[in-house]
């Protein structure tokens, strides 16, 4: 779908002001509270083209050199007939990464209408995201994932399966070879919707024929009702799964 938004201005970089300025702090927290950088510096980032990931790639490399260690950076985008992304147009993306001098490699889903769901999307997905990662020779590959996919992640884990989990800042996939990091997980959707809107890269997130009518979309609406009680439903809800997260990781260790 084309919209007024394909043909966005040059991408915003540093020194941000106001909301990219508290984003871009947020996003260090994270960095260095859960240690995401590896000694390397080098991370792929998925991106799918949208709000989220967008974000991500600029405050990544809005970061890069700045109180840190020059990071060596790897846009990974993974086209298909379908996208729970924002079916962003290649040439876009890669003209977006040009400006930002960072390097972006293409993979595709063969996934078909009938085979689409959002578990066995995410798997095919992340399957092509981790060889892509280690193909580049990064061990690390961020997400765009922010608070409020992490408190729909905890609820529908709590009410679903009797566990008190969410999107973990920092996972280790030990069989594939590949770190996650989520360094926006301090970000709500709508700082990242404003910044997106302010900048000029908002658009329409979801071409999936499943993803508006999927689990996390009914548990969205859930805590949207839920708000109306509690007004910081979302924020305590990723607070508290933060805090046990980093508890339970303790006692682990």
């Amino acid at each position: 779908m084309k919209n007024r938004y394909n043909h966005w201005p040059m991408i915003v970089t540093p020194p941000f002001k106001g909301l990219g300025q508290r984003i871009e702090s947020a996003t260090r927290k994270a960095l260095f509270t859960y240690s995401m950088i590896p000694e390397d510096g080098k991370i792929a980032i998925a991106l799918s083209g949208g709000k989220d990931s967008l974000s991500l790639l600029i405050m990544l490399c809005a970061i890069s050199g700045r109180g840190v260690p020059p990071l060596e950076l790897t846009a990974i985008h993974v086209q298909g007939e379908f996208s729970c992304g924002a079916g962003v147009d290649v040439t876009l993306l890669q003209k977006v990464c040009d400006q930002l001098n960072v390097p972006l490699l293409i993979r595709t889903s063969d996934l078909k209408l009938e085979q689409l769901a959002c578990y066995s999307c995410s798997r095919d997905r992340r399957s092509l995201l981790f060889e892509a990662t280690k193909e580049v020779g990064a061990k690390v590959l961020a997400f765009g994932h922010h608070r409020d996919d992490h408190a729909q992640t905890l609820l529908m884990n709590l009410l679903h399966k009797g566990e008190f989990a969410g999107n973990l800042p920092k996972l280790e996939m030990v069989d594939y070879g590949v770190t996650l990091i989520r360094p926006l997980i301090y970000v709500s959707e709508q700082q990242l919707k404003t910044f997106a809107q302010e900048s000029g890269f908002a658009r329409i997130t979801c071409q999936c024929p499943v993803g508006q009518r999927s689990m996390r979309k009914k548990v969205d609406e859930l805590l949207d009702e839920i708000e109306i009680l509690f007004p910081n439903a979302r924020s305590n809800l990723a607070q508290a799964g933060l805090i046990y997260g980093s508890d339970k990781a303790r006692r682990k260790s």
